[in-house]
């Protein structure tokens, strides 16, 4: 249910009934728009096995218009230790340094709302430490986030509000 959940938030899967809005656009009405203000990783990296690290970076920053891409970009690198990657494939990188690097993705330009699926599977505890700081910056910048995870004290880490979703059912969980 999370994940189906999360994949109809982030325009992957429609909905069987009613609407979803990103800041009052239609994530399937106005798509360009609300996908504007949205950024969605989901639990398995969605990465072009043609492209290397870096040309992810600068189809992300032109897609969403970024301006800093070279700042931005060795930021994030930095921060999930990706540096000497970044010229690699996607298909000679671990688990764990794929997900890293779709993470990363979601870092390179500016959110509103931010989903993420399962973001601490296959992740080394620096890596899980770095995500942890940039998402608690974003969320200081007033960016929505919402995570599907299993890690409870990830999720007591950075959350202000948990809930939890059984058969169907979300309820409020601390």
């Amino acid at each position: 249910g999370k994940s189906t959940l999360l994949n109809c938030l982030g325009g992957l899967l429609a909905p069987t009934t009613g609407n979803i809005y990103i800041e009052g656009f239609d994530l399937y009405l106005d798509e360009v728009e609300a996908k504007k203000r949205l950024a969605f990783i989901p639990d398995t990296p969605l990465l072009y096995p043609e492209l290397t690290v870096i040309e992810h970076h600068r189809f992300i920053a032109r897609a969403y218009s970024v301006t800093d891409f070279e700042n931005r970009s060795r930021s994030v690198l930095e921060a999930f230790n990706l540096t000497d990657a970044s010229y690699h494939l996607p298909h000679a990188l671990s688990r764990g340094m794929r997900q890293k690097a779709a993470l990363s993705l979601a870092f390179i330009r500016e959110f509103s709302v931010l989903l993420l699926d399962e973001p601490t599977t296959s992740l080394d505890l620096e890596s899980a430490a770095a995500l942890k700081l940039l998402l608690l910056r974003h969320r200081e910048r007033g960016a929505s986030i919402l995570i599907a995870t299993h890690d409870p004290i990830f999720a007591n880490e950075i959350s202000e509000d948990i809930w939890k979703m059984e058969r169907g059912s979300i309820t409020d969980h601390g």
